[in-house]
């Protein structure tokens, strides 16, 4: 089996992927051959359906589909607002992307999504999509993860990060059920945090336009930021060795790497431990540090 990587940034690191994807195509010996880039996920900024982060990508997005397209990745518009109200459906700039984005090539793009009431809107008017389960609908309790899994409208259901290490449960699961997780491998959140919910919803209300005071993350260490160093350290994390020697052995494939709203120069560093061999690490860094294009600080 080989590992397929969900990564970050579709529309906040374009021209960082304009640089990467040539590279990654040109010198498929410097990466990894068992594992491949499933999609690149994301949505721009003042997106009314975005959620998870508040978007800032400015890329247009005629050119985004076009790279998507030339190199054969599926597009993920991050559409995962959980608070959508039938008046939110209507949304040009939204609806403008769908239809851009639907049926954009041979590969098949995807949405992910936390609404009930999107993934119905979508159903009917957008149905070249494949539909993905957000992982901002928190599913820490394994009998809702297992019957999301269920749900035939889904291609690929991401957990909450706490259930990444659930081994027995997860290792007791179908083979069908295990082809459409997706696990989220880097995250940096506190593992006991108890408002993650809440802090998704922030997001929601923010991205719908909301005059709402931030929400206070209670993690002892929040001040520090996103750290790839701290990341590797949390309960959750999972390195290419898990994937590898326990997930790929078990039945599990696909993969998500956050980080939207981080710098290129961390989406670099997560993509030279993902993907690229310690031999080759060197020259990668060079090859997109080094280009003109890029402004990586």
């Amino acid at each position: 089996m080989k590992a397929f990587y969900h990564l970050p940034g579709l529309f906040e690191f374009h021209e960082f992927y304009r640089v990467f994807l040539p590279l990654y195509r040109e010198h498929r010996e410097y990466f990894y051959d068992w594992c491949e880039i499933a999609s690149i996920y994301g949505a721009p900024a003042d997106c009314l359906w975005g959620g998870g982060r508040v978007g800032y990508g400015d890329a247009n997005p005629e050119k985004v589909a076009e790279l998507m397209r030339t190199y054969g990745i599926s597009a993920h518009l991050t559409f995962s607002n959980s608070l959508l109200r039938e008046e939110h459906l209507s949304d040009i700039k939204c609806n403008h992307l769908c239809a851009l984005f639907e049926k954009n090539g041979t590969i098949r793009n995807g949405v992910i999504l936390h609404s009930d009431l999107l993934l119905h809107y979508l159903q009917k008017n957008y149905p070249g999509f494949l539909l993905v389960s957000s992982t901002t609908k928190v599913l820490t309790d394994f009998e809702q993860f297992e019957a999301e899994c269920n749900r035939t409208e889904f291609t690929l259901v991401v957990p909450d990060f706490r259930l990444n290490k659930a081994y027995d449960q997860l290792n007791a699961m179908s083979d069908q059920q295990k082809r459409k997780v997706e696990f989220l491998c880097n995250e940096c959140c506190w593992f006991d945090c108890p408002d993650r919910k809440q802090c998704y919803e922030n997001v929601s209300r923010k991205n719908l336009g909301e005059d709402c005071a931030d929400h206070i993350c209670s993690s002892p260490e929040a001040q520090k930021g996103y750290r790839f160093s701290d990341a590797m350290k949390n309960p959750g994390f999972i390195g290419i060795e898990d994937i590898q020697k326990v997930y790929l052995p078990n039945g599990f494939s696909h993969f998500k790497i956050e980080g939207r709203s981080l710098g290129s120069a961390i989406l670099l560093e997560f993509l030279l431990y993902y993907m690229t061999k310690p031999e080759y690490q060197l020259k990668v860094r060079e090859e997109v540090y080094l280009d003109s294009m890029l402004d990586l600080f």
